[in-house]
């Protein structure tokens, strides 16, 4: 309880700071659960690039906050060129290594990069209510669905991969997604028409819970309870940031659509 609080509020409070503390979030985050995804990896007789793969992860926020979608794209193709060129000279290494680890860092660095595109909507300090209000979304998600899936859960969701997610938890989770997402319109100066909210607030809802599956999925296949011990009786970083990370890159797409 205590570690979850203190993770929560650091975050919360460098988003709100200024941009260039929300690119240090998204950066350590992204960091963080790169390192933790390829360390599960390496226990599946998998032999991804950590060094290059958790760099690239922590460098992708950097990248879009100085150069944008060049910045992406550059660092993208850079990275899969030194990949190959690692995959040429370092014998022991498989195409697969070099996929895992080109998904590894695609999948937290330029996914959790979203959140400084998000942050740049607003200028100042409106900016940073607007991502705490998607990360808001995530954690309420998770704490509703959770709560109602314990006590009233009846029908599993996907027993093979989570047993303990629900139906009944996955509908309570949208709809305080979709609760949270409606007060977005009140930030000063965000142009979202209540329709498209309640549009994000399900879309990033579903998306929510799916990220986590897909985390759950990766833990089981792998042989993994938790991600990491970082976050004591929270598990790693990637399980905290499961939900985040997909929904993050969904918002953003969202806004973009709608033009703000």
């Amino acid at each position: 309880m205590l570690t979850g609080g203190v993770f929560s509020l650091s975050i919360v409070a460098l988003v709100l700071l200024s941009k260039p503390t929300t690119v240090l979030v998204a950066t350590l985050l992204s960091g963080l659960c790169a390192f933790e995804l390829f360390r599960m990896l390496r226990s599946d007789a998998k032999l991804p690039n950590e060094f290059l793969g958790t760099a690239v992860a922590a460098l992708y926020p950097v990248a879009y906050a100085i150069w944008h979608f060049n910045g992406l794209l550059s660092l993208t193709v850079g990275f899969a060129c030194a990949l190959l060129i690692w995959y040429v000279f370092f014998t022991p290494a498989r195409i697969t290594d070099v996929s895992v680890t080109l998904f590894g860092a695609c999948y937290t660095g330029m996914m959790l990069s979203s959140l400084v595109m998000i942050r740049e909507i607003l200028d100042g300090f409106w900016g940073g209510v607007l991502v705490v209000g998607i990360l808001l979304s995530v954690w309420a998600n998770d704490t509703f669905a959770y709560l109602i899936g314990s006590r009233l859960g009846k029908h599993p969701m996907a027993p093979h991969i989570s047993p303990k997610k629900s139906w009944e938890g996955f509908f309570a989770g949208i709809l305080v997604s979709v609760a949270v997402w409606c007060l977005l319109p009140l930030i000063p100066g965000l142009e979202l028409p209540l329709v498209w909210a309640v549009v994000g607030g399900l879309a990033c809802g579903w998306i929510g819970i799916l990220g986590d599956l897909v985390e759950s999925r990766i833990k089981r296949s792998l042989g993994f309870k938790d991600s990491g011990n970082l976050l004591p009786g929270h598990g790693g970083f990637l399980d905290r940031c499961d939900s985040l990370i997909v929904v993050a890159a969904v918002a953003s797409l969202l806004f973009r659509v709608i033009g703000l």
